[in-house]
């Protein structure tokens, strides 16, 4: 399956037709989009739009129903708090908030392995920890160099610990932690840079 954020034009389209797709989801298509893709058999066309702010999100759970305001906040670094001794590079900035954004995706615990315009992720274990070695794990490119997202505050230094040992550079997270303390002077002796934003997300 392959999403768009913008409307689908035939040169992406023909792109997208030299290799197997069973749906596509876009905005809106161009009609000559329509045309190229209507010719793949089983191909499904979704059109979607963005989430209107303020639109509740319904889950099922046994007997009842979960309902929560969906996540559309938009971070800037203006809301950031550089917490270590060491501010962010430009480029670990970029890095940052674009795992930041990836992050709002990932299921819970979310830690995402960022450089810009580039991501490796690990979610839904019940230990922040365990998704930092498991994402590692899971890592298809090196991890040297990239930044760490976590969708929930660090409880204990032992997760930024272990991405350190994978080579990041830079964390961001919400803080909030009753150990933040803890996990900032961890950041400081490993020579990471750290910010807060200061708000969550969360996904399940």
């Amino acid at each position: 399956m392959l999403a768009f954020n913008r409307t689908l034009d035939e040169e992406t389209a023909r792109e997208v037709a030299k290799t197997f797709m069973e749906a596509v989801a876009a905005p809106d298509y161009d009609p000559g989009a329509r045309t190229v893709l209507g010719t793949k058999k089983n191909l499904r066309l979704l059109k979607v739009r963005p989430t209107p702010a303020g639109e509740a999100v319904v889950k099922s759970i046994s007997g009842g129903y979960l309902v929560q305001t969906a996540d559309t906040h938009r971070l800037s670094r203006a809301e950031c708090q550089v917490k270590t001794e060491r501010a962010p590079t430009e480029d670990e900035w970029r890095a940052l908030e674009f795992g930041w954004k990836v992050s709002k995706h990932v299921k819970s615990n979310a830690i995402v392995y960022a450089r810009p315009g580039s991501r490796q992720r690990r979610a839904g274990q019940t230990s922040r920890v365990d998704s930092v070695k498991v994402g590692a794990m899971k890592a298809v490119l090196p991890l040297k160099g990239t930044v760490l997202a976590s969708d929930a505050f660090f409880p204990f230094p032992d997760g930024i610990e272990e991405a350190a040992k994978h080579g990041i550079t830079a964390v961001i997270q919400p803080g909030g932690s009753v150990r933040d303390d803890e996990v900032i002077a961890a950041a400081n002796k490993l020579g990471l840079a750290m910010v807060f934003t200061g708000i969550r997300h969360f996904r399940h």
